[in-house]
């Protein structure tokens, strides 16, 4: 094993599409195991496919790791750059035979197996060529280059969340390193790689568990030193499946564009799978302080789009409001423009007003732009449960007060409000419900006296005026 004292580990995506949501974890676990213990996060680009990495995705990549505040050391490694070393370790490998030419096509394979009465499904390469002359015939003939395994019996691990992981040979075969027009496979530049970039904790999906023991044998094989291994549980959908966008957007910057605050999303995927006791919200400075992989669970954490919007909650009400109108820009560049009649007190006034009762930064665009524009429709259930004939007398009553007002501070439309519920001898809640639903067209929101005073005089007047109007027309009381 790696016995390098100083902590490496590194994050490697394939640029074959945007960054998934549970590689998004694996980078932070990663990050946090480095930070924790003041070693190093590396990143690697792994574009040995070719036909399917594009710039696009490397580019997209790159962002949401940006976005995300997850910053590597070191310079980037893009794996195809390393092509030629690559190949030199194969050559080595086959000098010390460690590796040999496979000239086999798959149909020679599997007659031969066919004769030997092999289960076909579930049949390995028989090792035909791992001691094969090379006769004149075969000179001109493609082939790849396979693996020899070597003479053991068992390859074991310890996990450093699973613990003891064991594998036996027969599971395995002369496995393919290289493609018959030279290019390594995936199996084997991760080993080189990792040597290469001194890599001493491979921290990654359980998917690649069945990768570890082949990775294991070539390791030793190329006298590397081998590093310590931890297999994370996937992220699961409600089905108990992996996470599909059936279940939730599984490309990370559709997070961004939902509304949500990266130092939220990172903070939900830190206890998707992980925890410090209770705790549920963290900084950055105590994920980092408190992450151990000890404390990462073995089985799948399933993802709850509802603990999410609760998590970015708490961020946004703690965000100041300027910052929380720059990430509404950022996703709605007009935002401002479409609000065009409030000025930024106005809207930094409503913002904090708003922020207590949504979720995401789109939730409160939203809301915003529903107050600004006004044109949805009154609620009738919220009508009938606040608004009677004599409503409407208290309606002008209060719409008659604001508009002579000479003060419209909080302080003052709230002492005018409550005069006129005084007036007409009611409890002040069944004068503020029907404003509000002039003002909304519903009865549920912020306080109402913050909202007429944020709106200003001619506006709430406006709206009150508007919404006895409607009752005196559409006569939906009885």
């Amino acid at each position: 094993m790696n016995n390098q004292s100083t902590v490496r580990v590194r994050f490697a995506p394939s640029p074959t599409g945007h960054l998934h949501i549970g590689g998004l974890r694996t980078a932070l676990f990663n990050w946090l195991f480095a930070r924790h213990n003041k070693g190093a996060f590396l990143l690697r680009i792994e574009d040995t496919d070719l036909e399917r990495s594009k710039q696009e995705y490397l580019d997209a990549i790159l962002h949401a790791m940006t976005w995300a505040k997850i910053d590597y050391d070191e310079d980037l490694v893009i794996q195809s750059s390393r092509i030629e070393e690559h190949k030199e370790v194969i050559a080595q490998l086959v000098k010390e035979k460690k590796a040999y030419r496979c000239y086999c096509m798959p149909a020679e394979v599997e007659a031969r197996l066919a004769i030997a009465h092999a289960d076909l499904e579930h049949a390995k390469y028989d090792g035909y060529c791992r001691n094969r002359a090379v006769t004149p015939d075969l000179q001109n003939k493609l082939f790849v280059i396979r693996f020899a395994l070597p003479d053991v019996e068992k390859i074991t691990f310890d996990d450093l969340i699973r613990g003891p992981v064991t594998f036996n040979k027969e599971q395995f075969d002369d496995f393919i390193i290289a493609r018959s027009d030279g290019t390594p496979m995936y199996n084997f530049v991760v080993v080189v790689d990792d040597a290469f970039m001194r890599i001493t904790h491979v921290i990654r999906g359980e998917d690649h568990i069945s990768n570890t023991p082949k990775q294991i044998m070539l390791y030793q094989a190329c006298g590397y030193a081998i590093p310590r291994f931890a297999h994370l549980p996937l992220i699961l959908g409600k089905s108990g499946l992996p996470l599909s966008k059936r279940d939730a957007a599984t490309s990370v910057m559709e997070y961004q564009q939902l509304g949500y605050l990266p130092d939220a999303l990172i903070n939900y995927l830190a206890r998707l799978g992980w925890a410090h006791g209770d705790q549920e919200i963290f900084t950055r400075e105590e994920l980092i302080r408190y992450f151990s992989l000890d404390h990462v669970g073995k089985k799948g954490s399933v993802f709850d789009m509802t603990k999410l919007g609760w998590v970015n909650s708490m961020y946004m009400r703690e965000l100041p409001d300027q910052a929380l109108l720059e990430q509404i820009k950022e996703i709605r560049p007009r935002f401002e423009a479409e609000l065009s009649k409030w000025n930024d007190v106005q809207i930094l006034a409503l913002i904090a007003l708003y922020k207590q009762r949504t979720k995401t930064i789109i939730e409160l665009a939203d809301e915003l732009k529903s107050l600004y524009e006004r044109s949805t429709p009154y609620l009738v259930e919220d009508i009938s449960a606040w608004v009677t004939q004599v409503t409407i007398e208290h309606l002008k009553a209060v719409a008659n007060a604001l508009e002579d007002a000479k003060d419209f501070s909080l302080e003052a439309v709230t002492q005018t409000v409550k005069d006129c519920a005084k007036q007409y001898d009611l409890k002040i809640v069944n004068l503020a419900q029907p404003i509000r639903i002039a003002l909304l067209g519903k009865a549920s929101g912020p306080a109402v006296f913050e909202l007429i005073a944020l709106l200003g005089k001619e506006e709430t007047v406006k709206r009150i005026r508007a919404f006895v109007a409607f009752l005196d027309t559409n006569k939906p009381l009885k």
